[in-house]
């Protein structure tokens, strides 16, 4: 009631101030006390009953402008008539508001368009060099063609994040979620990386993965990729990459690499960041892990991390949940 109350507080002192001055002229005129008294309870009735019936108004257009609140964002056409011509003057600034909103909304998503147009564009062309190299170092049973191999491998996967990235920034409604058997996913990622597997003489444990989960092949490939490259960047040779199953549909993924400090684990999936490996390998961007959370957070997964300094990381991914429908 105080809002009400308080914006009617200039008409309730020019009330009181009109009672003053009856009693004034009264008591100047020497008449009855019991007149200005009279007088005064029925101005009060009166505008008791007024304010009454301006306050439970007051009320339903504040519960009718609440209504509207979850649509305004997009339409201002539901504004109830003006009661006044400041009122009218607010609707017609939040009209011109919601146009220029909706103009730069647009405007907006035309250029995130382009722009994902771009890299689309620009990773199909990319492509076709990428292959032609792949081809000519096939041939090259060298080891400065083995290591421009593995390299050329690593720029296909900077070109898989290129494009994962602006699909996912605009939310990829690309995810086909079907039960799916997790094993030849897992295949498929491992052989992309065989030649660094064989190049770095790393050792790969893969137990039988014998479960189907409720995923998106494609992107759930994309982000086992993505873990899979970082265990074979930070692993020395020699050293080995297990992947298994534990209860409840996790896969795990770990290594015997170099480890993750204690101090970075909370914010490896932030977007840019590298932590202390970060800043000992320059080529880290800090947006692999980045994409796997955006990607893991839309399919309904979940991950997490562990490790020990000098030891190992391992990486859990929680694929159980019942949230999704199967096709």
């Amino acid at each position: 009631m105080w809002p009400y109350v308080k914006a009617h507080l200039g008409q309730i002192v020019l009330l009181l101030l009109f009672a003053v001055i009856f009693a004034g002229v009264f008591a100047l005129y020497h008449l009855e006390a019991e007149a200005v008294v009279y007088a005064s309870i029925l101005c009060v009735l009166a505008g008791s009953v007024f304010f009454a019936a301006g306050y439970v108004c007051f009320l339903r257009r504040k519960w009718l402008l609440r209504s509207l609140r979850p649509g305004i964002a997009l339409s201002v056409s539901e504004l109830p008539e003006p009661m006044g011509p400041i009122e009218a003057e607010y609707q017609e600034l939040l009209r011109l508001v919601q146009t220029d909103r909706a103009a730069l909304a647009g405007r907006y998503d035309r250029l995130a368009k382009e722009q994902e147009d771009y890299y689309a564009a620009w990773a199909h062309q990319i492509k076709t060099p990428i292959a032609a190299m792949g081809l000519v170092l096939q041939k090259e049973d060298t080891e400065a063609g083995r290591q421009l191999a593995a390299e050329l491998l690593r720029v296909e996967q900077y070109v898989g994040m290129a494009m994962a990235y602006p699909r996912l920034a605009r939310g990829a409604s690309d995810y086909v979620v079907a039960l799916r058997p997790l094993e030849p996913v897992i295949r498929q990622a491992v052989r992309r990386f065989a030649p660094l597997f064989i190049r770095k003489k790393i050792a790969l444990e893969l137990s039988p993965v014998d479960i189907s989960v409720l995923t998106d092949e494609k992107w759930l490939c994309f982000v086992i990729e993505q873990l899979l490259d970082n265990a074979l960047k930070y692993t020395p040779a020699g050293g080995t990459i297990r992947i298994f199953l534990e209860p409840e549909e996790t896969l795990v993924i770990q290594d015997t690499g170099i480890g993750v400090a204690p101090e970075d684990l909370p914010r490896v999936w932030d977007k840019g960041y590298t932590g202390l490996n970060g800043r000992s390998d320059k080529r880290a961007t800090g947006i692999g892990l980045y994409l796997c959370r955006q990607v893991l957070e839309r399919l309904h997964h979940r991950a997490e991390m562990t490790s020990v300094l000098g030891e190992g990381t391992a990486v859990r991914l929680f694929l159980a949940h019942k949230e999704l429908e199967v096709e």
